[in-house]
């Protein structure tokens, strides 16, 4: 399994990205993914996930909520993450994860409960 996460970069605050997750080795069908951010001296944080073993779902932090959208292309084995209106603490690295396991609840959260992690690609968000 390797999952190759691209797209970081330096914006202004108020400004968009969007990274990008390619996925190989995992039944599509069976696919829980997750974006998590970490900034220096904290963390690994949840950001965003979408489940699509069972049915769709997808959840997002409080704290992008509104801003932050999760997507997939099906044809390209890909998962992005659209960050819109970005603030200055959005700073961090950014990692995209995975697996086969369905999540409820808390179960999301908890970089623990994903198997596979990609290289992680830095986001910077200038004030």
């Amino acid at each position: 399994v390797q999952l190759q996460a691209s797209g970081g970069g330096l914006v202004q605050a108020g400004g968009s990205l969007r990274l990008a997750c390619a996925i190989s080795g995992l039944t599509r069908s069976s696919t829980t993914m997750a974006w998590f951010r970490q900034a220096p001296g904290k963390e690994r944080e949840f950001v965003g996930g979408a489940m699509w073993n069972g049915g769709s779902r997808i959840v997002y932090a409080d704290s992008v909520k509104g801003r932050f959208t999760v997507s997939r292309d099906n044809s390209k084995n890909t998962v992005y993450l659209q960050m819109n209106s970005l603030e200055p603490e959005d700073t961090a690295v950014y990692y995209c994860a995975a697996t086969s396991r369905r999540k409820v609840g808390s179960a999301w959260y908890g970089p623990a409960g994903y198997d596979y992690w990609g290289q992680g690609t830095q986001v910077t968000v200038s004030s």
